[in-house]
């Protein structure tokens, strides 16, 4: 196995509801028993509820580790799962953000809502930016992220996105075949030379 994984943990991007359908529950927990049988742990937000609760809920079951990251905030409001391997409290969404990219190996977003699309752009820019040099993939469930490959496609023919950094995201609808593409992916050129030193993005490359 390469660099990529190998000695990594995943992060897995999804959202603190179930979605409207049982795939998405299912899929989640098909592909987490996947992550877990490469011998690899799950850093995700820290919840017990939606799809991120099936994400620790699984990754206990099938005898991985699992570490949630949540700020004070949300740990205050009860929706922190108390069973996980470790939990990190931070004090913002910031933090968490920086925290879970510094953990982590490989960045996989799984069906979820505004947050995950915050969570998954922004590790996503920051690999155009030369800022990390960590795979970024997204798990295309029944189809789930199609409108918005259509809307980044549209970026790339209008000359938004270079065509590089679209070819350099994964997406896959297969969980094994997106873990082999994530085990053999090569960064792409970075869109200019990564500044010295970011306060915002501690210790991701």
């Amino acid at each position: 196995m390469s660099p990529a994984l190998s000695p990594f943990t995943v992060a897995i991007y999804t959202g603190s509801a179930p979605g409207s359908s049982p795939v998405f529950a299912e899929a989640t927990a098909l592909a987490v028993r996947a992550i877990i049988a490469r011998g690899l742990g799950v850093v995700y937000g820290g919840g017990k509820v939606g799809l991120m609760g099936v994400v620790a809920d699984t990754t206990l079951a099938a005898g991985g580790r699992v570490t949630g990251v949540m700020p004070r905030s949300l740990v205050d409001g009860e929706i922190a799962h108390t069973g996980l391997t470790e939990l990190e409290i931070v004090a913002d969404m910031h933090e968490r953000k920086a925290r879970m990219a510094a953990l982590a190996g490989a960045f996989i977003a799984f069906p979820g809502g505004s947050g995950t699309l915050e969570e998954l752009f922004e590790v996503w820019t920051w690999q155009q930016l030369g800022l990390h040099h960590k795979p970024v993939a997204l798990f295309n469930v029944d189809g789930f992220w199609d409108p918005l490959l259509a809307a980044i496609d549209a970026m790339v023919s209008t000359g938004f996105i270079a065509a590089r950094y679209r070819e350099a995201l994964i997406v896959d609808a297969d969980i094994e075949s997106l873990l082999d593409r994530v085990d053999a992916w090569q960064p792409p050129a970075a869109k200019w030379p990564a500044p010295a030193a970011d306060p915002a993005v501690p210790e991701i490359s």
